[in-house]
């Protein structure tokens, strides 16, 4: 048999000896369809350039121009905002930071430079309701420590200001009531910042679930821990934080599972330990386990601890296969693997999903409902919903008793199709 008809291709044609030389240049020629795209609707389109067996490239972003998007008043500056939410404006489509609150004025002077943001449009806590007066700014986002929002909140919705807050929305039920009533009663919208409802792997694994393809969720394994440092936090001071790893990061777990079930719990059970002698946890609890009963028949078992190496991870074991997010409450480096039977193998696959920055979709999603009119996808209820379970969960800790969920949530999370 010939080499011809055991190899189709053959060593001829450019860069061999027989074809043309490489590198080569010529002439510029007028660009193709193919490559120089074509403009529909005000946004760029390309025609996709890949072969089949890769994933088509994503269309090029399409912000809207400056003078256009929403602009927010970011109140607080501290690691939160500087590290992360500031930044992510950068990547924003629809939104742009206008302004900032802080208690700290030269240190507002500062951020106000780096970002462009006149100074005349930096302002301090007791100046809230000043905003009014700044037509440049439509919304404020709030990221102070949970035993301010209220207040903050209500300030902003006198400024007639909408609001997007940080989560845990406040300390206790009652202050979310309160926000909640405030907001309703100044006409303007409230968003609770759950980011990993906004990120594309966590959402990614949410349409799966309740799609139905791998069956009913029987267990989800939820946890979220970090290594706390010394004493003096806010967040180790009850009055502030409103509690201690439950509300700061045990609530990614606590809303984890009811996003990934688009259901809510019956019944909770809960433990704490806390550290013997450890002057930080005098009024906070370090370590927790709960876990959650959904009347679908899944049961969740969360942990979350301020004592342990930091871990962010879900696991959800289902009728047909299972599905694991590392990092899923983490800033960055998600992965998404799932499992299933394939014939008489089982197959592990991951699943690799064009990761966007979370803070900056959570933001755009917020300003696009402000623009639609439509209401956002984690209102305050959903945060009203996350505290009263809260509060559920603690009484457990306190009487030792499983705690049966008796309400009804007034957001539902949607279901993703």
């Amino acid at each position: 048999m010939s080499d011809s008809k055991l190899y189709p291709f053959a060593a001829q044609g450019p860069g061999t000896a027989d074809g043309k030389r490489l590198p080569a240049s010529g002439p510029a020629r007028p660009a193709t369809e193919i490559d120089r795209g074509g403009v529909k609707d005000g946004k760029v389109e390309f025609i996709n350039w890949r072969g089949e067996a890769d994933r088509p490239e994503p269309a090029p972003p399409a912000p809207l121009p400056p003078a256009e998007r929403v602009g927010f008043a970011i109140v607080g500056l501290g690691r939160l905002a500087l590290g992360q939410i500031l930044p992510a404006f950068a990547q924003s489509l629809h939104a742009k930071p206008v302004a900032l609150v802080s208690g700290s004025p030269d240190k507002a002077k500062a951020v106000a430079a780096q970002y462009g943001i006149r100074q005349e449009a930096v302002y301090g806590y007791d100046q809230i309701e000043a905003l009014a007066d700044n037509p440049e700014v439509q919304a404020v986002y709030i990221v102070t420590p949970n035993g301010l929002h209220l207040e903050q909140v209500q300030a902003a919705a006198r400024a007639g200001k909408h609001v997007l807050c940080e989560k845990p929305m406040a300390s206790t039920s009652e202050q979310a009531r309160q926000m909640i009533k405030a907001c309703d009663a100044a006409g303007v919208r409230l968003m609770i910042a759950y980011r990993c409802q906004y990120e594309d792997f966590n959402s990614a694994a949410a349409q799966l679930v309740q799609s139905g393809e791998l069956g009913r969720v029987r267990l989800i394994e939820a946890t979220n821990a970090q290594a706390q440092g010394p004493d003096g936090q806010w967040r180790l001071d009850a009055a502030l934080a409103g509690g201690g790893a439950l509300p700061d990061i045990g609530l990614y777990c606590l809303n984890g599972v009811r996003t990934m079930l688009g259901e809510e719990p019956i019944e909770v059970y809960a433990q704490v330990v806390n550290p013997q002698g450890d002057p930080r946890y005098a009024q906070v609890e370090e370590t927790m386990s709960f876990m959650l009963r959904f009347p679908s028949g899944a049961i969740a078992n969360c942990a979350t601890s301020y004592g342990a190496h930091e871990t962010k991870d879900m696991r959800l074991r289902l009728e047909k296969g299972w599905i694991e997010i590392e990092n899923a409450f983490a800033y960055k480096g998600q992965r998404l693997r799932v499992a299933r039977r394939k014939d008489s193998l089982e197959s592990v696959e991951e699943l690799r999903v064009g990761a966007g920055n979370q803070f900056s979709q959570e933001i755009d999603h917020f300003a696009q409902c402000l623009q639609t009119g439509e209401a956002p996808r984690t209102p305050g209820e959903e945060g009203l919903q996350d505290h009263l379970l809260m509060e559920a969960i603690y009484q457990s800790v306190r009487e030792n008793r499983p705690i049966p969920i008796e309400w009804e949530s007034k957001h539902r999370t949607a279901a993703r199709s």
